[in-house]
């Protein structure tokens, strides 16, 4: 079994669910007493946060790869950014560390794939809404994404996501926020919901919603699990 090195913290309450999925699955293959070696670096999610509100993305790139680095000198044969804001910044991480990095981008965009889906509808941090990264390596996959237009919608989300659900915070009344906006992207064509925020899982799931869900905290973890079991 390879070692996962896992960069926490954002938020801490997502960590939780990867460190969980991600043991569940090992033993589901494995059987017995058999868990996930793995290391997690939690990082400060004010640190991140702040950096990412002042778009000072060379602090959010040097946060990530020290986390990494110090992953990698653990022992971690690879390395899970257990965020999709942080993939903001993966390319730049990617240059400084010697372990490959398992991209939440490129295992969501596999899952859709297998579905034959052409458009689906993308929720998650503002900074995954409004920045090209996401959408950039959905196109790469043959996967069209759209975000919510209005940009009061976006704020909101945001506002949810760094307030609520990045604190553990559930709200009936947000639910029913983000529901109302996934039926609107429907109506506008998204064959499926793309869960962008390792958070948006907390409070939304597919028995909430008609179309496909894609849940990438869980796409991802399973992704980190296929890869430390892999032979190669």
């Amino acid at each position: 079994m390879k070692k996962l090195g896992l960069v926490g913290g954002i938020s801490w309450v997502s960590t939780i669910d990867y460190y969980r999925f991600i043991n569940e699955e090992v033993n589901a293959r494995l059987g017995e007493l058999n868990y996930a070696e793995c290391i997690i670096y939690s990082v400060n999610f004010g640190d991140f946060v702040r950096n990412n509100v002042s778009n000072n993305w060379d602090a959010t790139a040097k946060l990530m790869t020290d986390a990494c680095l110090s992953l990698e000198r653990s022992g971690a044969e690879a390395i899970v950014l257990c965020a999709n804001t942080a993939h903001a910044v993966v390319d730049k991480v990617i240059q400084q560390i010697k372990v490959p990095i398992i991209d939440i981008t490129w295992v969501t965009a596999k899952e859709i794939k297998k579905q034959e889906l052409k458009r689906v509808g993308l929720l998650g941090t503002k900074f995954t809404m409004e920045m090209d990264f996401y959408k950039m390596k959905m196109r790469e996959n043959s996967v069209d994404v759209f975000v919510p237009h209005d940009q009061s919608v976006r704020d909101r989300i945001q506002q949810t996501i760094k307030d609520e659900l990045g604190r553990g915070i559930i709200k009936s009344e947000t639910k029913q926020f983000y529901l109302q906006v996934i039926e609107t992207m429907i109506s506008e064509g998204a064959q499926g919901i793309i869960l962008g925020c390792t958070e948006l899982p907390m409070i939304l799931s597919q028995q909430d919603i008609t179309v496909p869900v894609f849940d990438t905290t869980k796409i991802h973890a399973l992704a980190a699990v296929d890869f430390a079991l892999s032979e190669n």
